[in-house]
């Protein structure tokens, strides 16, 4: 195994552009119709005096890293905006050589501790270094002349497990171990406001894409689905019903998850939803379809509930509770099987969460712990490709992948920009509908441009038309 080189950090800059929506998405508490999306730049210099700009990309979502009601969503833009600056400060704080996880461990202490001292909780604080911690590899593997895949089999960002829960397990194995595909399973959302046949939408976007989840499944033909339910038995059996109306149709097997978005505050009220749709004669292929369920209770209570009295007859994930590096630890020991793989909860967590479920399944003997693939936000450029990246590096075989649907792919973007990740990635986008956007055939998305130099991406937004946050460095 190759050394982890030391590099030093010498500029970080913070730059935003909108977002509008092609419809709105309701996750939770909120209905979405336009965020910002957040770019980050990093600059590294290497002893021997060699440098390069790395960057990484991520929408500001509202209400999902914190879902005080109080605030608006500026507010929690406000609040996004800041955790950035403050991880741009930590990181620019000491000019010491450190490799790229050193740096991240080095200030990851210090950025959650001032984070903390402005109110903002792990989940919301872990945004910032998980940006900068993206653009600083790439700026690595750029400069190295490697790909993301080749620097993290062969340890390049200088991991290690840091952990009682690697004690004796070859972390270096593990990562040579990763063996990414050349495509994916795209999971496709259904929110709990989208529309799912004709008849459900009396107004139409007419864009000439498909809008309702009748439409999706023809256009791209998914066999992965994640399905929302909002915490109302009775109304969520009811819509549950809709959408297996629609996906009973297929006659080659479907596999689906259910995502409570933290919508109940007990495992008894999940209970109660999973025997609904058990005694549920329209439901029993939809239930046989499910793989597990994600994060149903709220993120206040979840780690306080034990899931081992309880029988829910699938495996659950966290999600909004995984706010430090040590959630999924937490969770395991309350009965969670699983935990969520997010860029914007840090890549380097969704490593050793991926450790973990390596070492835990060979001590018990089985394959019980597991990551699952989320993030219904990525936008196409880099939020999208590091996001398939990571997610196709630790074998992870379908992803949440959503942005495309609510959002009319690089439309907004100069046509310039558009063209040159679509050139970039013949593979991964196509040009329809007047712009560039995700391609998916079969429910899969190609992938095999993404083993290009850098992390994932072998082209760079237009950083010119975008607006700037704070000073650059």
């Amino acid at each position: 195994m190759a050394d982890a080189p030391l590099f030093s950090l010498r500029a970080i800059e913070l730059y935003e552009r909108p977002v509008k929506l092609r419809m709105p998405f309701r996750f939770g508490v909120v209905t979405l119709t336009e965020a910002p999306q957040t770019f980050v730049r990093a600059r590294i210099e290497l002893p021997d005096g060699r440098g390069a700009w790395g960057a990484a990309a991520e929408l500001m979502a509202p209400k999902w890293f914190d879902k005080n009601l109080a605030l608006s969503n500026e507010d929690n833009f406000a609040q996004l905006r800041r955790v950035l600056e403050l991880a741009r400060s930590a990181y620019l704080s000491d000019a010491a050589p450190a490799s790229a996880f050193g740096a991240f461990a080095r200030h990851h202490e210090a950025h959650a501790r001032a984070a903390a001292g402005e109110g903002f909780n792990p989940l919301l604080a872990s945004y910032g270094p998980a940006l900068v911690d993206r653009a600083v590899l790439d700026a690595l593997c750029r400069a190295l002349g490697v790909s993301f895949y080749e620097a993290m089999r062969n340890n390049l960002a200088g991991m290690d497990g840091g952990h009682p829960s690697f004690a004796g397990f070859d972390f270096g194995g593990f990562l040579r171990g990763l063996l990414p595909a050349r495509s994916i399973h795209a999971r496709h959302t259904v929110g709990l406001v989208d529309a799912i046949t004709r008849a459900d939408q009396p107004e139409r976007v007419g864009d000439g894409l498909p809008e309702t989840l009748e439409e999706v499944q023809r256009a791209y033909g998914h066999r992965y689905f994640k399905l929302k339910v909002g915490g109302n038995v009775r109304a969520d059996v009811e819509r549950l019903q809709a959408i297996a109306a629609v996906l009973d149709r297929a006659t080659e097997p479907y596999q689906a998850s259910l995502d409570g978005n933290e919508q109940y505050e007990s495992a008894e009220g999940v209970l109660e939803l999973v025997r609904a749709v058990q005694a549920d004669a329209k439901l029993q292929r939809l239930w046989q379809s499910i793989a597990f369920i994600e994060q149903p209770i709220a993120r206040k209570l979840a780690l306080q509930v034990d899931l081992r009295a309880t029988d829910l007859g699938r495996p659950v994930v966290i999600d909004e509770s995984d706010g430090e590096i040590d959630s999924f630890v937490q969770a395991r020991a309350h009965g969670y099987a699983g935990v969520s793989s997010k860029t914007c909860k840090g890549f380097y967590k969704s490593i050793l969460n991926a450790a973990r479920c390596a070492a835990w399944n060979r001590e018990e003997g089985s394959a019980r712990y597991f990551l699952s693939a989320e993030d219904l936000t990525t936008q196409a450029g880099l939020a999208v490709q590091q996001d398939l990246a990571l997610v196709n590096l630790l074998g992870i075989r379908h992803v949440e992948r959503n942005g495309h649907h609510y959002v009319d792919g690089m439309k907004a973007l100069p046509r310039a920009e558009q063209q040159a990740f679509l050139h970039a990635h013949p593979d991964l986008y196509e040009d329809s509908h007047g712009a560039v956007r995700l391609r998916i055939r079969g429910g899969e998305i190609a992938i095999g441009s993404l083993a290009c130099q850098g992390f994932a991406s072998g082209a760079l937004p237009d950083f010119s038309a975008m607006r700037a946050i704070g000073p650059r460095s």
